[in-house]
């Protein structure tokens, strides 16, 4: 059920995939939305119980002025605060991921257990692809084809407009979004003390192997790494596998019968 709130005057739109289980707050990366996460939500039902935000400036959510890391961390919050629902796991993917462990590091009374998929603690956004992005395309499949093989990653982005096919996010809003994602947030990933499980892709060309031992390391009493044969979007690559590795480390970690190793 798609659901709303207001926050400074801006419209903020989410996805709850309902159900009697616990809450699992997603939030998605860059290019996407929280529709991403309709086929983890299956999977993890009945005891998980997904909402996703459509974080500021995608989906169904307005645009920003702004797209620093106070911003996103500060919705979560009033996110997270309007759902009513107690402390919760939080899951991220990319951008989504830092939101994440810095939304735990920061409100760590508000997040039961952590789990974040295919970023560092150090960010070096390149957003050459976002500024390659397709203009206003004639027709969905145009848009598709333009795209070539990114566009399964893309397309629950995609919006029809009076000017053709293109994204519910904006290009530009989007660049300077990664530059305001970009630097070192060791801090705040050192700050985080719930249970973490870190997710990467063994393809992936965000998150190099070395940095993913570094940031456990730097946390080995409380994080842990899964890597799984997947590019950058593993909950895409390795759909089943990801959904198994997150109801797992949930199981151990928040105490919810039903994973496996």
């Amino acid at each position: 059920m798609r659901e709303f709130l207001r926050i400074d005057g801006r419209k903020l739109s989410y996805l709850d995939f309902g159900g009697p289980g616990h809450p699992l707050l997603a939030l998605h990366g860059h290019y996407n939305e929280a529709s991403a996460f309709a086929p983890l939500a299956e999977a993890l039902a009945p005891r998980w119980r997904v909402i996703a935000l459509d974080q500021r400036g995608h989906g169904a959510s307005d645009r920003a002025e702004s797209y620093e890391r106070d911003d996103y961390v500060a919705d979560v919050a009033a996110f997270h605060q309007h759902l009513n629902v107690g402390p919760a796991a939080v899951l991220g993917h990319s951008l989504g991921g830092v939101n994440a462990y810095q939304y735990a590091s920061r409100h760590a009374d508000r997040v039961t257990a952590l789990i974040v998929e295919d970023i560092g603690a150090v960010v070096d956004c390149d957003w050459s692809f976002t500024t390659r992005l397709p203009r206003p395309a004639p027709s969905r499949d145009a848009l598709a084809s333009a795209l070539g093989g990114a566009a399964p990653y893309l397309e629950c982005s995609f919006r029809e407009s009076k000017d053709g096919w293109g994204f519910s996010f904006d290009i530009d809003d989007t660049v300077a979004s990664q530059k305001a994602l970009n630097g070192d947030h060791w801090t705040d990933w050192e700050a985080v003390t719930c249970p973490t499980l870190l997710i990467r892709g063994t393809r992936s060309d965000e998150l190099m192997a070395d940095h993913a031992r570094e940031m456990i390391a730097r946390r080995p009493d409380q994080a842990r790494l899964v890597e799984l044969p997947a590019g950058h979007v593993v909950h895409h690559d390795a759909q089943a596998q990801f959904a198994a590795a997150v109801s797992a480390f949930l199981s151990k970690s928040v105490g919810v019968p039903g994973g496996g190793e």
